[in-house]
């Protein structure tokens, strides 16, 4: 496929993300479970933690698809195209969780987006070993900043709570996949880098 026509996909991808709602084909966890009686102190910090957790899945979304336009094994490719597939099944779980919070999605999202996705076309100009690697990774960290949130959500908001889970299970797969297929280890500085590159995003997308 000429690069021309990936990038015309790949802007079509980023305002699908960006303007329109996402879709899940599975059903969203926690559906068949009551809406917990939040305070109005547990119903701020559940909106905010799911519009970081939103903004997460913004930047995979970007992340992916910048990874996957440079890669250049096509089984690389496919592997990356999966793990978007499943992680925009994520972006449809938070909105709508969003949505039932009566909250509001990050006013930063084009910018999240937009940097992450030069994030991921770099990735993978540096080759497919170190793509999937970075692909890894970042699935690793985003699993560990999920179990920190599981921590900190109400505990009787089971609705949020099952949502959070079962992206956690899904991004250890994801982590899992790309080593099989041959991800290398990042040096210790650049997972450093990524680890604090998340926590500004993280700690910004709770406000704003």
């Amino acid at each position: 496929m000429p690069n021309i026509d990936k990038f015309i996909i790949g802007f079509d991808h980023a305002l699908r993300t960006l303007l329109t709602p996402a879709q899940t084909l599975r059903t969203v966890p926690g559906t068949e479970l009551p809406e917990a009686e939040l305070n109005n102190s547990e119903k701020s910090e559940s909106t905010a933690l799911m519009r970081v957790n939103h903004v997460g899945e913004i930047c995979a979304q970007a992340l992916y698809q910048g990874q996957a336009l440079t890669a250049r094994d096509t089984e690389v490719q496919h592997t990356l195209t999966q793990a978007a597939r499943e992680e925009t099944e994520h972006l449809a779980w938070t909105e709508r969780r969003i949505a039932e919070l009566s909250g509001r999605k990050s006013l930063l999202n084009p910018l999240w987006y937009g940097g992450s996705f030069a994030i991921g076309a770099l990735a993978g100009m540096l080759g497919d070993r170190w793509n999937l690697g970075f692909l890894a990774e970042t699935e690793r960290q985003v699993e560990a900043h999920l179990a920190g949130h599981l921590k900190r959500l109400p505990h009787h908001d089971n609705k949020s709570r099952a949502i959070v889970a079962q992206m956690q299970v899904d991004e250890a797969g994801h982590a899992t996949a790309a080593m099989s297929h041959g991800g290398a280890e990042l040096p210790l500085p650049v997972k450093l880098a990524m680890k604090l590159g998340s926590k500004v995003m993280t700690k910004t997308a709770y406000w704003v």
